[in-house]
């Protein structure tokens, strides 16, 4: 599935080619995704400008006058700009035509992904609304992952991956900066100290931030907005590199399943 990072790839990269262009045409070919596209999803964006692309969590936002587009790429989406001339291959579920001869396209094989509308404030859809601190911001630092983790005893894993404590942290995500901040996935979250707190939150920051700028991380689906796959795989320590030796003491990386999730970790460099 893809994660914050690939989520904030695909939005730069979509941005510069939609931000400030109308709308000529809107073709939606298959309505069954996670959530039905509604129906008047066509005649409500055609005409309109596009006035701004951003992010929450793991949706994009697509803003107009009158509303937001609100999509999620779900377990295999992905979008893509391209030559209005393209022609659709099979997955493509709708596509937008600018006014620029480019179209934004839609792909998702597996049909997890959504792309709703909303007149309100986006920000306030239920979907959005009780979504915790973006791990990117000033909001989420050592002081408030120390006291959010007081009287938690789920897993520290479990915890940082809850998007009702802080967003946008994935499995693979999760895996990696548990590893930078030495700290074992099946510890308590009340049991880390400030200093971990400081250390694991340093981590999360990183690990996002670099796997942002290198495109994020191709597994399976992933590409991006040219169609390219991220290569922040290959920065990966510990995530699906079970029984390889540990990059940084050669121990072999264990792996077990938590929470119905593949974990990855060092036994010997986390604690």
């Amino acid at each position: 599935m893809p994660e914050l990072p690939e989520v904030e790839t695909t939005r730069r990269g979509i941005s510069p080619a939609l931000t400030g262009r109308r709308v000529i045409e809107v073709v939606v070919r298959d309505r069954r995704l996670r959530w039905p596209i509604p129906v008047h999803f066509e005649t409500t964006i055609k005409h309109q400008v596009i006035r701004r692309v951003e992010r929450r969590a793991k949706y994009i936002l697509i803003g107009f006058d009158t509303g937001t587009v609100i999509l999620h790429l779900g377990m295999s989406g992905s979008l893509r700009v391209l030559d209005a001339r393209v022609p659709p291959r099979l997955h493509d579920h709708w596509d937008l035509y600018l006014d620029s001869g480019k179209v934004l396209r839609f792909h998702d094989p597996r049909r997890f992904g959504s792309a709703l509308w909303t007149e309100s404030n986006p920000l306030e859809h239920k979907l959005l609304a009780k979504l915790a601190p973006e791990p990117l911001s000033d909001a989420f630092d050592a002081d408030y992952l120390f006291r959010a983790t007081r009287k938690r005893g789920v897993a520290i894993k479990h915890f940082i991956m809850n998007s009702q404590m802080v967003v946008g942290v994935g499995n693979i995500y999760a895996s990696e900066a548990l590893f930078r901040a030495r700290l074992a996935p099946r510890r308590a979250a009340r049991r880390i100290t400030r200093a971990q707190a400081a250390a694991l939150t340093q981590a999360i920051k990183d690990v996002l931030a670099e796997a942002i700028e290198i495109g994020g991380t191709t597994l399976r689906d992933y590409v991006n907005a040219e169609g390219l796959p991220g290569y922040f795989r290959q920065k990966l320590f510990v995530y699906e590199r079970g029984g390889e030796a540990c990059r940084v003491c050669r121990a072999p990386v264990k792996q077990f399943v938590q929470g119905q999730r593949s974990t990855y970790w060092c036994a010997t460099c986390q604690h």
